[in-house]
């Protein structure tokens, strides 16, 4: 539907007009859309400037879902009775821990993050992206939402193992360590650099995407980082139940795939799958360490036999 059709009636109503007077007209105007979609048009038309609507949805949505996220693990916390699911149970997150990291978060969020989500919207409609409705049809926003877990993944691997090379990991990725036993909170405890160099993947895949398809919807955007970051927050809560989803997928990383990266400082730099680290030998863990000891022994039999 296009906006424009709808902007006369809306200029109609005045400057004083509401959100509830502009989502009454778009309904009355466009009775094929879904409620979802009415209230998504109505925003854009009340704020009649696209770039600051869709600024202030994104920061508004990162933050509710990362501290809303992330406050359940908090409770869980708080609740003796969830330790024996902990991974690493003698280290529970104290309350100061919790707040300061809580706090250099936000401030990372509202000084390094809101001025790229800013620039998102002109960046991404430049490349082709749309953001008008109707929504595009589920099955399209689901596939294209496995490309980008598949295609961040493999960039998270590759650079997140980079960030482990020595002084990289002094600059910039020694901060994100700084809790052995992480918690749902530290998922973006991280360094200004390293927030922007990972961060990309997340962001950039859809907008390669976008310019290599032309076929992308800024909603499966929102949908996506929802996605994202609840996989970034539950791999850093630090408990491993048994319904957690790593038991239902076998190749999805979780909160132990994780764990045991922060316990050791080393190995499963993946992000959400396991089959980069699985192939490439970089896992953690005595299990690993046991494999790799006794294929190498196997190659020194091997040798002497010769």
């Amino acid at each position: 539907m296009a906006y424009a059709a709808l902007n006369s009636t809306i200029a109609g109503l005045g400057s004083t007009a509401t959100f509830s007077n502009v989502f009454d007209e778009v309904s009355k105007a466009a009775v094929d859309l879904n409620v979802a979609e009415r209230l998504w048009a109505s925003w854009y038309l009340w704020m009649q400037n696209d770039t600051i609507a869709t600024g202030i949805m994104s920061f508004v949505m990162h933050e509710l879902v990362y501290f809303g996220r992330s406050l359940p693990w908090i409770i869980i916390d708080a609740i003796p009775f969830f330790n024996k699911w902990k991974l690493q149970n003698t280290k529970v997150p104290t309350w100061r821990e919790q707040w300061e990291c809580a706090a250099l978060v936000l401030i990372s969020h509202c000084t390094v993050e809101l001025p790229q989500i800013w620039l998102f919207h002109p960046i991404a409609t430049y490349f082709g992206m749309e953001y008008g409705v109707p929504f595009p049809p589920a099955w399209k926003i689901a596939m294209q939402i496995v490309i980008f877990f598949i295609l961040e993944d493999a960039w998270h691997y590759w650079f997140h193992r980079a960030l482990h090379y020595g002084p990289l990991y002094k600059s910039i990725h020694k901060l994100h360590h700084t809790y052995s036993a992480p918690f749902g909170l530290a998922a973006e405890y991280a360094s200004p650099i390293e927030v922007m160099l990972l961060g990309f993947g997340i962001v950039g895949c859809p907008i390669v995407w976008t310019l290599v398809t032309n076929d992308f919807h800024l909603v499966t955007m929102y949908l996506w980082i929802v996605l994202r970051l609840f996989q970034a927050i539950d791999a850093h809560s630090g408990y491993d139940f048994p319904w957690s989803l790593r038991h239902i997928l076998p190749f999805w990383a979780g909160a132990d795939h994780h764990d045991l990266h922060h316990e050791r400082f080393i190995g499963n730099y993946a992000s959400s799958f396991r089959w980069w680290d699985y192939c490439l030998d970089t896992e953690a863990g005595e299990a690993a360490s046991k494999k790799r000891r006794e294929r190498k022994l196997a190659e020194i039999r091997a040798k002497k036999a010769q």
